[in-house]
């Protein structure tokens, strides 16, 4: 089973083998407000948390996500262009679920609930410092190669 270990403060993200040991790191963006958990926040949830769901397998790079599914669109510059607010989510989606009741588990704390994912962004997004809404965001040629090496029900360790 693999981990992936998330820090906050250095804004990465390493994948850990089934010994610990590390096999690559990632720069991320994580919420711009900061760590939290609470809903409503815009927050990132730390803890310990699993993979809950790998979503978008087989989909085209840079393909457009809303509400976990694909909407067909291919994010592009004119696209960006026509929709400058949007929070874009692309390529792959690994869905997060809590793993501590009362912490990042149940009730107004409960990341699932909250649609917390680690998912691709465009490439223009500067990483290695915070930005999201309390997702974390990866370069998508990086979520692909951590795609493929994760499992639904493998750990996400988030820490500052």
């Amino acid at each position: 089973m693999a981990r992936i270990d998330i820090n906050l403060a250095a804004q990465s993200a390493e994948l850990l083998d089934a010994d610990g040991a590390p096999v690559s790191r990632y720069a991320i963006s994580a919420a711009r407000n900061g760590a939290g958990e609470r809903n409503g926040s815009f927050c990132t949830p730390r803890g310990l948390h699993l993979i809950r769901a790998r979503i978008g397998a087989g989909q085209p790079v840079n393909s457009v996500f809303v509400r976990r599914r694909p909407t067909g669109e291919i994010y592009n510059a004119d696209l960006a262009a026509q929709y400058p607010d949007r929070d874009w989510i692309l390529t792959r989606i690994l869905w997060l679920s809590g793993c501590e009741p009362g912490f990042n588990r149940l009730g107004d704390v409960d990341t699932m609930r909250r649609y917390i994912y680690i998912h691709g962004t465009p490439d223009s997004v500067v990483l290695g410092k915070p930005g999201s809404i309390g997702c974390i965001r990866m370069h998508n040629n990086d979520l692909l190669e951590l795609f493929e090496r994760v499992k639904t029900g493998d750990h996400v360790l988030i820490h500052e």
